[in-house]
C-alpha cells in the first residue's frame, strides 16, 4: 500500500515543480535592453583660434622722443620698461654749441635791426629817409624776430633742455646712453602711453583666413592673477613674419586691464571666428558608420536612428544639426549595443552639461 502511494504521489510531486519552474521562467522581463539617456539642447557653439604672443605699444599711439638740436646726453633719468607720470623728467640734454652760437647771433640781428629801424624813423621825420627805407627796415626787424624765436624752439636758448613724459605711460627703450653726443631729431627714447598697449599675436596661415576685425577675443596673461580680459581684432596680417612664420593680428586691450600689464608681456588669447546654433549632445551618443554620423533617439520605447553633421567635435559635448526631436531623449550608454528600431528601457534622462565652444 505505501508502495502504491508514493508511486502514485511521486510524479505529481515532480510534475508541480516542474510547472513552478516553468510558472517562474515565464514571468515579465524588462523591454529590451536597458540604456542611459541624455536630453538634447539647442546651444550657441563658438569657433576659436588659440594663439600667444605679448603686450606692445600701439603704432597708431606710440612716441619717439627727440630734439629739433643736437647735443649731450648729461643725464639719463629711467630706464627700459620703467613706468611714468605725466611731466616725469627722463633725460637731461645739453644744447651743442653751435647751436648756441646760431641763437646768440640771431639775438644780436634783432638788435641790429630794432635800432636800424629806429634810426631810419629818426631820418624820416628829418626829411633825410624815405618811407621805403622805414618800411625795409620794419621788414627787417619781423625777420630777425621770426629767426630768434626758431632758434629758441629749437632749443638754442635753453644751455640745458630736459625731456619729460608727455603723459603717464612706459619707457620702452631708452636709446641713448650718458655722455653721448647725438645730432638733431635723434630718437632718444621711445614711449607708451598707459592706454597704448595692445596684444600682438600670432596664428598659423590656414587659420588666419577665418579672422577678420571686429571678431571678439578672451585674453589672459601667462604670468600674473589678472583675470580675463575681453578684446576684438584690429587688424589681421597678410603677410607671414619671416621669424615666427605666423601671420600677426593685433587686438585692442581695455584700458584697466591693460593697465597692469608691461610691454612685452605675454599673452594667450581665444580668437572666436564664428557663432551658430546647434544640437548639445554627449560625445558618447555619437556614433559612424558608412553612411556618415548619427545618433539614437528613443521614441516609444524603441531606438531611432537620426543621421546628423558634427558642427562643433571638440570637448564632451558635441555640436550637431539634424532632424532631432527636442522631446526625444538622446542615447548615450549602450549606444554602441543597439540598432535602429530595436526594443529599449531608457533610464532617467540626464541634461547636457554646459559646453565649452570648440577650438578650430
Amino acid at each position: 500500500m505505501t508502495f502504491s502511494i508514493i508511486r502514485f504521489v511521486g510524479p505529481l510531486l515532480v510534475a508541480g515543480l516542474l510547472g513552478a519552474c516553468g510558472h517562474q521562467a515565464g514571468s515579465p522581463s524588462p523591454p529590451g535592453m536597458t540604456v542611459s539617456t541624455a536630453q538634447p539642447v539647442q546651444k550657441v557653439f563658438a569657433h576659436r583660434v588659440t594663439a600667444f604672443g605679448t603686450a606692445i605699444g600701439n603704432p597708431r599711439h606710440a612716441r619717439h622722443l627727440s630734439l629739433a638740436h643736437g647735443g649731450e646726453v648729461v643725464g639719463v633719468m629711467v630706464s627700459d620698461g620703467q613706468s611714468v607720470s605725466a611731466g616725469q623728467a627722463l633725460l637731461k640734454m645739453a644744447t651743442a654749441p653751435a647751436v648756441r652760437k646760431a641763437f646768440k647771433q640771431a639775438q644780436s640781428a634783432l638788435v641790429l635791426a630794432r635800432d636800424q629801424l629806429a634810426r631810419n624813423k629818426k631820418l624820416m621825420a628829418q626829411h633825410l629817409a624815405t618811407q621805403a627805407q622805414v618800411d625795409g627796415a620794419r621788414k627787417a626787424v619781423s625777420d630777425a624776430e621770426a629767426a630768434l624765436q626758431a632758434q629758441r624752439e629749437m632749443g638754442g636758448g635753453q644751455p640745458v633742455d630736459i625731456i619729460t613724459a608727455p603723459t603717464a605711460g612706459v619707457i620702452t627703450r631708452i636709446q641713448v646712453t650718458r655722455g653721448q653726443r647725438v645730432p638733431a631729431n635723434t630718437v632718444l627714447a621711445t614711449f607708451t602711453p598707459a592706454h597704448g598697449l595692445i596684444a600682438q599675436l600670432g596664428v598659423q596661415p590656414h587659420q588666419a583666413t577665418g579672422i577678420e576685425s571686429g571678431m571678439p577675443v578672451t585674453l589672459r596673461a601667462v604670468y600674473g592673477s589678472f583675470g580675463r580680459a575681453h578684446g576684438e581684432v584690429s587688424m589681421v596680417g597678410h603677410a607671414v613674419d619671416p621669424t615666427t612664420h605666423l601671420v600677426p593680428v593685433q587686438v585692442t586691450l581695455p584700458t584697466e586691464w591693460a593697465s597692469h600689464l608691461v610691454a612685452g608681456a605675454a599673452l594667450s588669447a581665444r580668437i572666436d571666428t564664428s557663432r551658430h546654433k546647434a544640437w548639445a549632445v554627449p560625445r558618447k551618443a555619437l556614433q559612424s558608420d558608412a553612411h556618415g554620423n548619427y545618433i539614437f533617439q528613443v521614441e516609444k520605447g524603441r531606438a531611432h536612428r537620426i543621421d546628423v553633421k558634427v558642427v562643433s567635435p571638440q570637448g564632451n559635448v558635441v555640436g550637431v544639426t539634424g532632424e532631432l526631436d527636442a522631446s526625444a531623449p538622446v542615447i548615450t550608454l549602450g549606444s554602441y549595443e543597439v540598432s535602429d528600431g530595436e526594443a529599449v528601457h531608457a533610464r532617467q534622462s540626464t541634461s547636457v552639461p554646459a559646453h565649452g565652444a570648440s577650438v578650430q
